[in-house]
């Protein structure tokens, strides 16, 4: 007896089920996973006291007012203390997140995909690509990019409300010229998929910022599938479409002001002096054509790829030669394959805001940036595959197996890179085994060397980090500190003062240097430092609790000063809502330096209270002595 054939809602749900199940398998042992500290992991979750705490309303509010890692991101950071609040600091629970947003991103794809251009197989072939490529495991695997699919999230919402939206009021994917038409979108009558669409993309904007080319991305898909500049008006039916575009134009406008502002006060960008405009372009060109290698043969893949200090000529030609005749190309190919327009210039664009115009961080291109960019890609093979079937009938087995082992391959390569993830050795060991002078990994592959108590071996690595790249502050301190600890302190001291002049701005590093000058008996130099770190960073809990520590309870009176530590201790424990025992512990002392021994006695009881309550025993010791002393009436002071 012969099975029905499965009808195409049959189809639809197989394939969604097909796309889910394999994604949630393929990405299960990533929740097995461990933080990756040392790199954004502990600076988003695990050491962020504003995270750790849950979901709060102190937490909400300052997630949409602070700029912290110079990034503004509220629903990032919202997402972070739902997870914390429902999974602590177990990372199983956070990477299942992350997880479950990217398989809901798939199917949103490809719902999206295929409601806009009823090409069902094409869609599937175009979701299953970004579930599976190996590029993407990064932006899942990692805990810190959670903007990433939290972005991509409300990207495909945007995209999905706007297609409604363009829709109904075109009639078949057409724009509409009637008057009467015209005039309810322009009046009163506005649809509430536009609105769902400004919505969610103003959400997309809040999770990371990178979304702010979705404006143009909708002018993209305006020209295709939706053909809504084919009209006999067609400059008219532009600047229509331009003009409709306004509010989404308006709240890019806005988020790119927004982070600019923050990444700027953050001391997220690098100087023009560092890098020169000319080798930011030379490198933007050379990226593009590395993304797309990275799709067609995705070997290779690391955490950090390094900034060169120079591109060869002929390799930086020959990569705008290729970009410039492939854009001629697909130009030319518009009318017949419209595809072609919107796929590129999807994949050129979206890259635009990380290309590196505008320099953030130390990587010259980043797996996680072609996370959305890499579906215009996908587009072209999808759609590209079907035309060459089109025209050669006889193809049509070869390409299909040729995509059935594409998938497998891409399947088989993820779960590869994917166990690199596993934890923060193995991920910079991986890419410092796959790259070549890659000074940001030597410095975090020793830093996570010297936390594992393997000192020679971490510092090997720091002096590779200081000798591909001496001009880098942060491997300069750390080997200088490290030089010190392991009895070299004339070699250290140079190291640090490169690090000093070389980043004097940088509230870490001043903060690093303080508590070295602080363990050394520098008490003076320290308070400098620790002043510098808070002029540069004025919310900086830590610098601010060891500064007003030392004005509590240093031994010499020339450098206590009770009123301005309270005044300290005080904004050290607003910031982490009164949930750091040491800082509560510093509180006590700086009352009791100003005489409010009340005062003094209530901080040291609640410290006392919550370091029994988290196991910090020596913290909850020492405020059950000083609550003897404080009974007294004297005050703290610390012998150095």
């Amino acid at each position: 007896m012969l099975m029905a054939k499965p009808t195409r809602q049959q189809l639809f749900t197989g394939i969604c089920l097909t796309l889910a199940l394999v994604t949630m398998a393929l990405y299960w042992p990533g929740l097995h996973h461990d933080f990756i500290n040392y790199f954004d992991d502990s600076t988003y979750v695990t050491d962020n006291p504003q995270v750790v705490h849950g979901l709060t309303w102190p937490g909400v509010l300052w997630a949409f007012q602070s700029g912290y890692a110079a990034n503004w991101h509220p629903l990032t950071w919202i997402s972070h203390m739902l997870d914390c609040q429902l999974y602590g600091l177990d990372p199983w629970g956070h990477h299942l997140t992350s997880l479950l947003l990217h398989v809901a991103n798939t199917l949103l794809l490809f719902l999206w995909l295929n409601q806009l251009t009823g090409a069902l197989w094409r869609s599937a072939l175009v979701a299953a690509l970004f579930a599976w490529h190996p590029v993407h495991v990064e932006s899942v695997a990692w805990v810190a990019e959670r903007k990433d699919v939290l972005s991509a999230f409300f990207w495909m919402l945007t995209l999905i409300a706007y297609t409604r939206y363009a829709q109904k009021v075109s009639g078949d994917a057409c724009l509409v010229t009637r008057t009467d038409s015209i005039r309810s979108r322009v009046t009163h009558h506005v649809s509430p998929y536009y609105l769902f669409a400004l919505f969610f993309f103003a959400c997309g904007l809040m999770s990371k910022p990178m979304v702010v080319t979705l404006p143009f991305v909708l002018l993209l898909i305006d020209f295709w599938p939706l053909n809504r500049f084919q009209s006999p008006g067609l400059a008219r039916n532009a600047a229509h479409l331009f003009m409709e575009k306004l509010p989404f134009f308006a709240l890019a406008m806005a988020g790119s002001v927004i982070t600019y502002s923050v990444q700027q006060a953050g001391g997220a960008f690098w100087s023009s002096n560092v890098l020169t405009l000319h080798l930011r372009l030379e490198n933007a060109a050379i990226v593009y054509v590395r993304y797309i290698s990275k799709i067609f043969w995705p070997a290779d893949l690391a955490l950090i790829y390094p900034y060169p200090h120079r591109w060869p000529a002929p390799m930086v030609a020959g990569a705008v030669l290729a970009l410039v005749l492939w854009s001629a190309l697909f130009l030319r190919r518009t009318r017949q394959n419209p595809y072609l327009f919107t796929g590129w210039f999807w994949f050129l664009g979206t890259l635009v805001p990380t290309i590196g115009l505008v320099q953030v961080g130390v990587q010259s291109m980043a797996d996680r940036y072609l996370y959305l960019p890499g579906i215009g890609l996908f587009i072209l093979i999808a759609w590209g595959l079907n035309d060459l079937v089109n025209s050669r009938p006889d193809w049509h087995k070869p390409v299909t197996a040729a995509c059935g082992l594409a998938l497998a391959g891409c399947l088989v390569v993820t779960e590869i890179q994917l166990s690199f993830w596993r934890n923060s050795l193995a991920i910079f060991s991986h890419t410092v085994e796959v790259t070549t002078d890659n000074y940001a990994a030597y410095l975090h592959l020793g830093n996570l060397l010297e936390k594992a108590g393997q000192k020679e071996k971490a510092l090997w690595f720091y002096t590779e980090t200081v000798r591909i790249q001496p001009d880098f502050p942060l491997g300069q301190f750390d080997l200088g500190i490290l030089l010190l600890e392991t009895g070299h302190p004339q070699e250290a001291s140079n190291h640090l003062a490169i690090a000093a002049q070389l980043m004097p701005y940088n509230p870490e590093v001043q903060y690093d240097l303080g508590l070295f000058l602080q363990q050394r008996g520098q008490v003076a130099e320290a308070i400098d430092r620790f002043k510098e770190a808070i002029d540069n960073k004025p919310d900086f809990p830590a610098a601010l609790n060891q500064l007003a520590w030392i004005l509590a309870t240093d031994p010499d009176p020339k450098l206590r000063s009770g009123p301005e530590a309270v005044r300290l201790a005080k904004r050290a424990c607003e910031l982490t809502q009164n949930q750091q025992a040491a800082f509560l512990t510093t509180l006590s002392a700086a009352c009791a330096e100003t005489g409010q021994f009340p005062d003094a006695m209530a901080a040291a009881g609640r410290a006392l209270n919550l370091a029994r309550t988290t196991g910090q025993k020596n913290i909850a010791d020492q405020n059950g002595e000083l609550l003897k002393l404080y009974q007294t009436g004297k005050p703290c002071r610390v012998s150095r």
